[in-house]
């Protein structure tokens, strides 16, 4: 077990320091196997971030702290290839990552707030905002923004409650985070 854990933690040191240096990726970051990460400019993830195996990250994206990704989750552009390249079929359109892209998505920018959860199998649309202390559940497609300390489920995702049931448990949650 002591060997497990010290060949997860020297992978994720590899992974930060030497196959995603080019970005800004913070202190207690833990990858499931199989992750991948790419971003055209920008990737910041915080601290305390852990992404589930079989997940990925293909758009610009910021990420704050204490946040979890489950298994399979997505980050995706809307805009990644031309579709509408006038007699191009999209197989052959440009895409984002060619240097001389110059069509929709270049600058949008998912973010994901501190003490986020996104559940096994969720997609998240480029240029969405999951704010602080969300949850999304197993499954779900993120379209559009996401409210604090609220949970949002389906396709596409919609609030279906509030994370907390009591408002003065936000407030004691809130207070002591701030510790």
């Amino acid at each position: 077990m002591i060997l497990i854990k010290s060949l997860k933690k020297i992978r994720n040191v590899y992974l930060v320091k030497i196959k995603y240096r080019r970005y800004s990726i913070g202190k207690g970051f833990s990858a499931g196997i199989r992750v991948r990460l790419w971003a055209k400019s920008t990737l910041c993830i915080g601290k305390n971030f852990y992404i589930g195996r079989d997940s990925f990250i293909e758009t610009d994206c910021i990420i704050g702290d204490n946040v979890i990704f489950g298994n399979r989750v997505a980050i995706v552009g809307k805009f990644d290839h031309h579709f509408q390249q006038i007699g191009t079929p999209i197989r052959l359109a440009s895409s984002i990552r060619e240097d001389n892209y110059s069509w929709k998505g270049l600058g949008l920018i998912t973010k994901i707030g501190n003490d986020v959860w996104i559940g096994y199998g969720s997609t998240i649309l480029q240029g969405v905002s999951i704010n602080e202390g969300a949850i999304i559940a197993a499954g779900s497609v993120v379209t559009k923004d996401v409210e604090s300390y609220t949970i949002y489920a389906g396709n596409p995702a919609k609030k279906i409650r509030d994370r907390f049931e009591f408002k003065k448990d936000l407030e004691d949650h809130r207070k002591l985070l701030q510790k």
